[in-house]
């Protein structure tokens, strides 16, 4: 029993496992952080772009 526990402990494949884990993790967070700013600054852009259309719009005398 000691020397399985020993074989254990020095068994490191478990740790790449967990530090590839890590790194999915990181690269899905970062990822998805960065996709909600992305969709922030595209929100932006289209409300703004929508605005300039209605001022057009109304500006030309056209109605909705």
């Amino acid at each position: 029993m000691f020397k399985f526990i020993q074989n254990l402990i020095a068994d490191e494949a478990g740790a790449t496992a967990v530090e590839y884990g890590l790194i999915a993790a990181l690269i899905a967070i970062a990822a998805t952080t960065a996709m909600i700013s992305m969709g922030v600054s595209l929100q932006s852009m289209f409300t703004t772009v929508a605005d300039k259309i209605d001022v057009a719009l109304q500006a030309s005398g056209s109605t909705n």
